[in-house]
């Protein structure tokens, strides 16, 4: 079986966002960047079915600058056995949807049986990329799931759902998405570390997948106008001196709050 993760470089969860309002895109200088945890608990998966699995090969995709070559690389060190990455600097700034299109493409030339992807990026948190990507590939899609079983030609899994869980199933060749339900990723040790160095790494050009970035027939958005978020007022405090009632409700009334 061949299974293909997709992984993306995204500033640390923990670090600074800012936006740069020349371009209007994610200041990815202001953090340090790093591989994207949901991205690593879907490599996990497949890691973790191809313990078991003799015959198993893991492929980790992903879409981004040459600077986060060595990001992806890290999936190749936790046991990935290649990598392939699209790098073309006409993708600055592209959208789910051109960022779809161009996945979809890169599964089909590299070929899949299943494609394991996190449920939104930490960045975008847009949340439709993976279903996007299976629309256009006309393979099913297995959103969401909190747990997944790979079978013998199907894969299924648990969504949960307001106030209930679904239990969902696809037949092989299909692509799934899973929750942060799913277990932590291991940990890069130093065999695997060595070893990614020497491990199959592809970059592809929009050229190389047939795709235009800038085709006038496609309806990509555009950025028409930013402006930077006003810095947070300190707040009001009300010293209780026996009438912390009436001023509350004052504060209220004056802010249409009551």
């Amino acid at each position: 079986m061949k299974i293909v993760v997709l992984v993306k470089e995204v500033p640390d969860t923990y670090g600074d966002r800012k936006l740069n309002l020349e371009t209007g895109l994610a200041d990815r200088a202001a953090s340090e960047s790093v591989l994207d945890e949901i991205g690593e608990r879907a490599l996990e998966v497949a890691l973790s079915y191809a313990d078991k699995n003799a015959g198993t090969e893991v492929v980790v995709l992903s879409v981004g600058p040459e600077s986060a070559s060595p990001t992806v690389r890290k999936g190749l060190a936790m046991g990935a056995a290649s990598a392939v990455q699209v790098i073309d600097d006409s993708l600055l700034g592209a959208d789910m949807g051109l960022t779809a299109q161009v996945i979809a493409a890169a599964l089909a030339r590299t070929g899949f049986d299943l494609v394991i992807a996190g449920n939104q990026s930490t960045d975008g948190s847009g949340g439709v990329v993976p279903a996007m990507v299976a629309e256009l590939l006309d393979v099913p899609a297995a959103t969401s799931l909190s747990s997944i079983d790979i079978g013998d030609g199907a894969v299924s899994g648990v969504r949960a759902t307001e106030g209930a869980t679904a239990q969902v199933s696809a037949e092989l060749p299909a692509l799934v998405s899973i929750t942060e339900a799913l277990p932590d990723a291991r940990f890069p040790n130093f065999k695997g570390i060595m070893a990614a160095k020497k491990k199959p790494f592809e970059t592809l050009s929009l050229e190389d997948l047939g795709i235009e970035a800038h085709d006038p027939r496609s309806s990509h958005s555009i950025v028409i106008g930013l402006s930077e978020k006003p810095p947070r007022e300190a707040g009001v405090k009300i010293v209780d001196e026996g009438d912390a009632g009436e001023k509350l409700a004052e504060f209220l009334i004056q802010n249409r709050l009551a």
